[in-house]
């Protein structure tokens, strides 16, 4: 039921794109872009004096893209990648190991079913959403102690469209040390991916974070990415704030309404921690003395 509902929104979003010319405006210049993620990458691995990168590969496209795109830039051999599920996801590793294999790298498989499982008395009586953060939460715990063990940067795979939204765990998915998709909304990382050549049924795949069994982002969500992403463009990009404009444009008001709702109420996640002012200048990035 769920693959059906996802193909009939496929349906309804490609039929409102060829009547709407709003939503045929986000392509970009996927092999410049790649371009510019591979030096950015490979520059702040220098900058950082680390020796690598490491990833938790969960089999989606944004995963697969980073992933790619690091294994292009800095070689397979400082690429390390993990894949972490639990008891109702397992079906993620065969997806994994197929972006796995088409990379060239080896996939350590890390079940975290026990580390979960013995936090909560009883998982079946906890809110799925809860019970998602937390394994979001301890996956980063991970990355990040692998981190510590092998001198690795921790590789985020949260996109634009995401981050805008709100839609990822605080302190989970959005905690790693460097992201290279929070300028692409997801209809840009599948422009991406295409470039790329990562396997076609990862791209195809209806984007899930796996949080229970049918999980899918858009009817989580209650939005289709295509259309979320071409709003968000025309509001944050374009600074397209009149509501009336939006709706010339050819967007829904409930498409408009729902957005921001999820932008605005959780906005707070796109900050760093606020530190209570007390008038003292601010910590410089880089301190350098003079003579």
């Amino acid at each position: 039921m769920a693959e059906k509902a996802t193909q009939e929104k496929k349906k309804t979003v490609s039929s409102k794109s060829e009547m709407n010319p709003a939503l045929n405006d986000l392509s970009i210049d996927a092999t410049k872009t790649i371009e510019t993620l591979e030096k950015f990458i490979r520059d702040f691995l220098t900058e950082t004096g680390f020796d690598g990168y490491v990833i938790g590969l969960s089999g989606g496209i944004d995963s697969a893209v980073t992933a790619a795109i690091a294994v292009r830039a800095v070689g397979k051999d400082k690429v390390r990648a993990l894949a972490m599920p639990y008891k109702t996801g397992l079906h993620a590793i065969k997806d994994a190991k197929s972006v796995a294999e088409w990379l060239d790298i080896d996939l350590v498989e890390l079940d975290i079913t026990r580390m979960i499982d013995s936090y909560y008395a009883d998982t079946k009586s906890v809110n799925p959403i809860r019970l998602g953060n937390k394994m979001a939460r301890e996956r980063m715990s991970i990355l990040f102690d692998q981190s510590f063990q092998s001198r690795l940067l921790v590789l985020g795979t949260t996109n634009r469209t995401e981050m805008a939204l709100g839609y990822f765990t605080w302190f989970g998915d959005s905690g790693c040390s460097v992201n290279l998709l929070g300028q692409l909304y997801k209809t840009q990382v599948r422009q991406v991916a295409r470039e790329l050549g990562v396997p076609q049924p990862i791209i195809d795949k209806a984007p899930s974070a796996d949080f229970w069994p049918g999980q899918v982002d858009e009817e989580e969500l209650g939005l289709t990415y295509e259309e979320v992403d071409h709003l968000l463009y025309h509001i944050v990009d374009k600074g397209t704030l009149s509501k009336s404009a939006l709706v010339k444009a050819g967007f829904d008001e409930m498409l408009i309404t729902r957005t921001l709702a999820f932008a605005n109420r959780l906005s707070f996640k796109r900050e760093c921690p606020r530190i209570a002012e007390l008038g003292k200048p601010r910590i410089p990035d880089n301190i350098v003395l003079k003579k």
